[in-house]
C-alpha cells in the first residue's frame, strides 16, 4: 500500500489496503505526511486532562508543531523514508514539558502516530511501541542514544501509555491497526514488538500474535531501564517490574494537580464571593467587616486547596487511613486548625466551624482526585470511594458554605 498523500493533505481519513479491516475509532482526523501518521481533531475524555478544542497538528517539518525541532531526517526504509528522531532533547522540549505540567497546551502536546527511527535501524533492530504523547516519545528517545531502533507511536489521542491503557486507545485494535498501515512486517524481518509494561491492561499479545504475527514482549516500566533490557531481555531484574512513587515522584505531578484545581476552583470562589458580597451589603454589618470575612473564606479555600493538591502528594505515605478522600480530610482538618491559630484566632465558634468544614471538604475532594495519578488504588476501588465520599464532601462543604455566609451577612 502506498501512502495517500493526497488524502493526508485534505484531511480525509487515509485509505487502508482492500481486505484490511478498519479498526479505527470513527473520529474525523487530519493527517499528515509520513508513514501514515494520524491525530484526533476532536475533544476526549482522557483521563489525564481533557484536550480542549480541536487537535490539528501542523506537518512534520513546521515550526509550529511541538516536534519539528525532533527530527533529524529521514531513514530509508523498504516502505519509504522514515522520519528519524533527536535523541538529545534541546531548551524547547524542556520548556514544552514544563508548559505541559502546568496544563498549557496540554491539548497539543501530541506527536502524529505513524513509525519513527531513532539512529541508523535496520530490518533486525528492535521495534519499540509507544504512546504519542510527546512527553512519553521524548522520555523514550533520549534513552536511546546508543541505540538503532524504531519506535512505533499509537495513536493515544496524545495521552500517556498508562492512562491510554485505561481509557483504551493504546489498546490492541490499534496496534494492530498501526502495524498494518506503516508496513512493519515489509520494514523489519523479525516478527517481536517491546511494548511497556504500563501498556499491559490495554493490548492483549495473543490477540495480536493471531492477527498479525508480532510477538509482544513487555519491557521495563520505566524508559531509562530500556538499554540494560535490550542487551538482555531474557533477564529481567525485579526492579525493571517494580512500579515505586518516590517522594521527587509525586513532587512533579504537584503542578499538574494545581493546574487542574485552579479553574474550577476560582469559578466556584467567585460565584461564592460574588453572593457573600451581595449578601454583606443587604446586611447590617459594616463593610469592612463584610469584606473580612469574605477573605477568610478565601483563605479556607486556599488552605484546602494547598492541603489536598500539594501537601497530599507529598506526605501521602504517611497521612493515616487508606481512602484518600479520608487522607485529604485528615490533612484539612489539620490545616485548619493551624489556620484556626495562626489566621482567624478572634472568629466566632461558628465561623470557625464553618471554615474548617469548607478546609476539610476541599482538601479531602482535591485528594481524592490525586487517586488517577497514583499506582495505589483500582478503578474499581475509586469508585467505591466516590459513591461515598462526594456526596459527604458535598454535604461538607455545602454547611461549610451557608455557615460562611451567614457570617458575612451578619459581621
Amino acid at each position: 500500500m502506498k501512502n495517500d498523500h493526497k488524502a493526508a493533505m485534505s484531511g480525509e481519513r487515509l485509505r487502508l489496503t482492500p481486505g484490511i479491516k478498519d479498526t479505527r475509532p470513527h473520529l474525523p482526523y487530519r493527517a499528515v505526511p509520513g508513514i501514515l501518521p494520524e491525530v484526533p481533531r476532536e475533544k476526549t475524555d482522557a483521563c489525564c486532562g481533557t484536550p480542549s478544542g480541536l487537535m490539528t497538528p501542523p506537518s512534520l517539518t513546521s515550526g509550529d508543531a511541538p516536534y519539528g525541532h525532533c527530527l533529524q531526517g529521514h531513514v530509508p526504509s523498504p516502505v519509504g523514508p522514515v522520519p528519524r528522531l533527536s535523541t538529545r532533547l534541546t531548551a524547547r522540549d524542556y520548556w514544552g514539558g514544563l508548559k505541559v505540567r502546568l496544563g498549557l497546551g496540554r491539548d497539543r502536546y501530541a506527536m502524529p502516530a505513524g513509525l519513527y527511527a531513532v539512529g541508523r535501524p535496520g530490518p533486525r533492530s528492535p521495534v519499540l511501541v509507544t504512546a504519542n504523547y510527546k512527553l512519553t516519545v521524548d522520555a523514550l528517545r533520549t534513552e536511546l542514544s546508543t541505540h538503532d531502533a524504531w519506535i512505533l507511536a499509537l495513536d493515544t489521542n496524545g495521552i500517556n501509555v498508562w492512562c491510554a491503557a485505561g481509557k483504551g486507545t493504546f489498546a490492541t485494535d490499534e496496534l494492530v491497526h498501526r502495524l498494518k498501515a506503516s508496513r512493519l512486517d515489509q520494514v523489519v524481518t523479525h516478527r517481536k514488538l517491546v511494548l511497556p509494561q504500563l501498556g499491559a491492561s490495554g493490548v492483549a499479545g495473543h490477540r495480536v500474535k493471531q492477527r498479525t504475527g508480532f510477538q509482544v514482549i513487555w519491557g521495563p516500566i520505566r524508559a531509562r531501564d530500556l538499554p540494560a533490557f535490550l542487551k538482555n531481555p531474557q533477564k529481567t531484574p525485579p526492579s525493571m517490574r517494580r512500579m515505586s512513587f518516590t517522594l521527587k515522584e509525586r513532587i512533579t505531578l504537584v503542578p499538574v494537580e494545581i493546574s487542574a484545581a485552579f479553574r474550577p476552583a476560582a469559578w466556584s470562589l467567585g460565584m461564592a464571593m460574588l453572593m457573600a458580597l451581595l449578601l454583606g451589603m443587604a446586611g447590617p454589618a459594616p463593610f469592612k467587616t463584610v469584606l473580612h470575612t469574605m477573605l477568610l473564606g478565601v483563605t479556607a479555600t486556599v488552605v484546602g486547596l494547598l492541603s489536598g493538591a500539594v501537601l497530599t502528594p507529598i506526605l501521602l505515605p504517611w497521612i493515616p487511613g487508606r481512602a484518600f478522600a479520608l487522607k485529604g480530610a485528615f490533612l484539612g482538618l489539620a490545616a485548619a486548625f493551624i489556620s484556626l491559630l495562626a489566621v482567624y484566632p478572634d472568629m466566632t465558634v461558628e465561623t470557625s466551624i464553618a471554615l474548617t468544614m469548607m478546609t476539610i471538604a476541599t482538601s479531602s475532594f482535591l485528594a481524592m482526585n490525586f487517586t488517577g495519578a497514583t499506582p495505589f488504588t483500582s478503578p474499581s476501588g475509586v469508585e467505591r470511594e466516590m459513591r461515598w465520599a462526594i456526596p459527604a464532601q458535598a454535604l461538607v462543604v455545602t454547611i461549610g458554605l451557608i455557615g460562611w455566609l451567614q457570617a458575612v451577612w451578619a459581621g
